[in-house]
């Protein structure tokens, strides 16, 4: 019960940020909480591959960048009314069209992927994830059509529903509305049958093989979900501020992901949410005090992997329950 209890006040903390905000005048939190928000979806992604499925994959900033990427290309196609591809389609500046196509394609490059990263395991399946990353995040370096290693700007934020997405409110709800989704699925997920057979295959895939199921389409089934989620939260983050770069697909970022569900709780349900929010509240208070705050970070980051195995959220579980 406990812990829905602590779930339930960490939602109830995100509904009242816009409250703050506006009894304070305090605007730049709202800009800071939607970071918080986008960075616990990509996380969330993450957490369906690392948490159910065991996948330690060390290239999730490829779908994040690539759903960026594809908010980014198909908004500056829409303003500068130029083909894209050829194809006579000129792009679209209305989040619900640049959506579905950003999930097509982080689904897609996810199924490649995965048809070669997950024949091997361990250090090997981390090393091929990172690869793939590594290959994008070059590509995108030289390819001066979309900024290159200056990355892609687009100004105007795009569309939803007719919203006027440049105010800050709005598009906080806009993406807190979306991170409840994915938690919500990632709820359902878990306690699934399909999430059971999943947790399966990461404690013991010779046992699922031998009744029959496939471990390997188990596995692909879930890191094509985990990846479209994190590919979403790109998409929203490249609005968030109208610009995406090749950092955005390097190495670094697939790292920090990786941090943030390790922080909050592999496996948990809001761990996600509490690690984006630990992250970004150091970036930003401890980086107003020195240049060096990653050393900050490092340092909790240690101590959470040597006396909180089970992250933040485990940890407060804990001392409850004693």
């Amino acid at each position: 019960m406990t812990q829905y209890r602590i779930n339930a006040a960490l939602i109830l903390a995100l509904l009242l940020v816009p409250v703050y905000a506006q009894l304070s005048g305090d605007i730049f939190s709202l800009t800071l909480a939607t970071k918080v928000v986008i960075l616990a979806l990509a996380a969330v992604g993450l957490n369906v591959a690392l948490g159910l499925g065991g996948m330690v994959s060390f290239g999730h900033a490829a779908f994040f960048g690539l759903g960026g990427y594809v908010t980014g290309i198909l908004a500056t196609h829409h303003m500068n009314a130029e083909s894209l591809l050829g194809t006579g389609w000129t792009g679209s500046q209305d989040m619900l069209v640049i959506w579905p196509v950003a999930l097509v394609v982080c689904a897609a490059a996810a199924l490649m992927i995965g048809l070669l990263s997950l024949r091997t395991s361990g250090v090997y399946f981390i090393m091929v994830t990172l690869a793939f990353a590594q290959m994008m995040y070059y590509l995108a370096i030289a390819w001066p059509a979309y900024g290159g290693e200056d990355g892609l700007s687009f100004y105007v934020r795009n569309q939803f529903a007719g919203m006027n997405t440049m105010t800050p409110l709005t598009y906080y709800l806009i993406t807190l509305a979306v991170l409840l989704c994915a938690l919500w699925l990632f709820a359902r997920l878990s306690h699934s049958g399909f999430g059971l057979v999943l947790q399966a295959v990461r404690q013991n895939p010779q046992r699922v093989q031998s009744v029959g199921m496939s471990p390997f389409q188990v596995q692909l089934t879930a890191f094509v979900i985990s990846a479209v989620i994190t590919g979403l939260a790109g998409s929203l983050y490249a609005d968030l501020n109208r610009f995406v770069s090749p950092q955005s697909l390097s190495w670094h970022f697939s790292g920090e992901i990786i941090v943030f569900v390790i922080l909050g709780g592999v496996a948990r349900l809001m761990g996600p949410v509490i690690g984006a929010m630990v992250f970004v509240l150091l970036e930003h208070w401890l980086g107003g005090v020195s240049e060096h705050w990653q050393f900050f970070l490092g340092l909790t980051l240690l101590v959470v992997v040597m006396f909180a195995r089970g992250g933040v959220l485990g940890l407060l579980l804990r001392k409850d329950q004693a």
